[in-house]
């Protein structure tokens, strides 16, 4: 297990659509491990994505398990996709490699997300409120996508706290 760098606002690596897994072999379990340990030692983070860490590849971890209002978590998960989305919910978002903002981004109410899980299994979670948010948004990174394409309005975070 080890945690790795997170990349920032700027480097290519964040712009660049991530490749599929074939499989969940012990290199996919191990970037999981190291996505969650990673986020883990940021303390303030609850989802990170592997083009985050530099590595090009779709595979994502969620942890609410720290959340006081609905506990969630952790969700190890290769190869996520959006298969179905209802509603819409405003929220005010950061992200691990654009340090410092914050910004309002129209997201989904409800998703439903396919993926394989770290043993290879095929799963379904169906997600409303937050954990909606922090799917999508992670999801957005393997396609290349920051919060602050589709923030309405950004603020700093020191802002945001005084």
């Amino acid at each position: 297990m080890a945690v790795r760098k997170i990349r920032e606002i700027g480097d290519e690596l964040l712009r660049k659509k991530s490749r599929p897994f074939d499989s969940v072999d012990e290199k996919a379990k191990q970037i999981l491990e190291d996505l969650y340990d990673t986020l883990k030692a940021t303390q303030d983070g609850v989802g990170l994505a592997a083009p985050q860490v530099g590595i090009l590849r779709r595979a994502i971890v969620v942890d609410l398990s720290m959340e006081e209002e609905n506990p969630q978590g952790p969700f190890f998960l290769i190869n996520p996709v959006i298969v179905k989305q209802s509603g819409e919910q405003v929220c005010r978002e950061g992200c691990l490699s654009i340090p410092g903002k914050l910004g309002d981004v129209t997201r989904p109410e409800k998703v439903t997300v396919e993926a394989l899980d770290k043993n290879g299994k095929k799963i379904r979670i169906k997600a409303e409120g937050l954990l909606a948010v922090v799917l999508s948004h992670e999801i957005d990174h393997l396609d290349g996508i920051l919060f602050v394409d589709k923030a309405t309005e950004l603020f700093d975070q020191e802002e945001e706290q005084s």
